[in-house]
């Protein structure tokens, strides 16, 4: 018979506080035409992109992060010492380590919380969010701060036409914490490694060291290039589409939840014609405000998902109460969909 004692956690948890940053800096399409042979139609009708956010020097992953952050913290009406976990999703912080999680729960005054960085690509704030869930029911920390941020700028090619016009910078944060009924339904995740190759990073960082060079890709000046996001753009398409929608059923199924009973549907700004095309699979009623935060913000993977949410709130497209479907989904290619109440 185990002599440990049970944790003292909540019986549920739920998001109490969301906040967002996003670069000063607004990129138009013109922008990303200087490099690439395209047209701002062409953009628009492939992506629905008309501008996205580029980050200073200033604007770190950290920096963003911490100004998302406090947004989050003071929306939930909580103050920083009381968040026992932050959680990091990016792939965009060029430091292996220390987790940029630990910096930035320091900066923003917690009390030694435990900090953490995951990559999940642009299912990281599903993946984040499942987790802080389990923290807080679990009795690891009464509060958790979730973190998507992503400097894509960095990682991007502008002479690659497929993908250069896609991404963006920015930060999404909310706080999770407890509940006395179920306000984050159960997540519906998981990954297919299979189909890794078709979003991946052009060079891995090893092939920077001395011998390696010859294999670098150049550009049309013969210079080296910097690491960047490739995609094959139909493949991920299709299996956004297709694939995709039946998570977020999955996932409806799992909170119990009909179509109809939905406020709000907040997916992963990757495309225009994807966010479109699921929203027509999943046949959801006119009534359901859609997320298409991707128009303005580009994708910007981790980041997408709390960003686009804030935005609704904000603008009050969306309420405090509502049910709202997310889901992400991206590189690895892995996925994460779940029913939330927002904040």
């Amino acid at each position: 018979m185990s002599k440990i004692k049970p944790s003292k956690g909540s019986p549920y948890a739920r998001i109490l506080g969301v906040g967002g940053y996003r670069p000063t800096r607004v990129v138009p399409n013109e922008v990303i035409l200087e490099k690439i042979d395209s047209s701002d139609e062409w953009i628009r009708s492939r992506s629905g992109i008309a501008t996205r956010h580029w980050a200073s020097p200033e604007e770190t992953v950290a920096a963003m992060s911490i100004e998302a952050s406090g947004k989050a913290i003071a929306d939930a009406g909580i103050t920083a010492e009381q968040i026992g976990a932050v959680v990091v999703s990016t792939v965009s912080h060029f430091s292996q380590t220390p987790a940029v999680a630990t910096e930035i729960a320091d900066k923003i005054g917690t009390n030694k919380a435990a900090a953490f960085d995951i990559s999940a690509g642009c299912a990281g704030f599903g993946y984040g969010l499942t987790l802080a869930k389990g923290l807080v029911v679990e009795g690891s920390a009464e509060y958790v701060l979730v973190i998507g941020v992503e400097r894509l700028s960095d990682l991007t090619d502008l002479e690659d036409r497929a993908t250069a016009f896609l991404f963006g910078d920015g930060a999404g944060a909310v706080v999770v914490g407890p509940s006395q009924e179920p306000n984050i339904g159960p997540t519906v995740w998981g990954s297919e490694g299979d189909k890794s190759e078709t979003i991946k990073q052009t060079v891995p960082w090893d092939r920077f060291r001395v011998g390696d060079v010859a294999n670098l890709p150049l550009d049309d000046k013969g210079e080296i290039k910097f690491p960047a996001i490739t995609q094959q753009g139909q493949a991920v398409f299709r299996w956004a589409v297709f694939e995709m929608a039946k998570v977020a059923q999955q996932a409806l199924d799992a909170a119990g939840i009909a179509p109809d009973d939905l406020d709000v549907f907040i997916p992963h700004q990757a495309n225009m014609r994807i966010i479109d095309s699921m929203v027509k699979t999943l046949k959801l009623p006119e009534h359901v405000t859609v997320a298409r935060d991707v128009e303005t913000t580009g994708n910007t993977s981790a980041a997408s998902i709390p960003l686009a949410m804030e935005r609704l709130l904000a603008t009050g497209e969306a309420k405090s109460g509502d049910t709202a479907l997310v889901i992400g989904f991206g590189a690895g290619l892995a996925y994460a969909a779940t029913v939330v109440t927002l904040p």
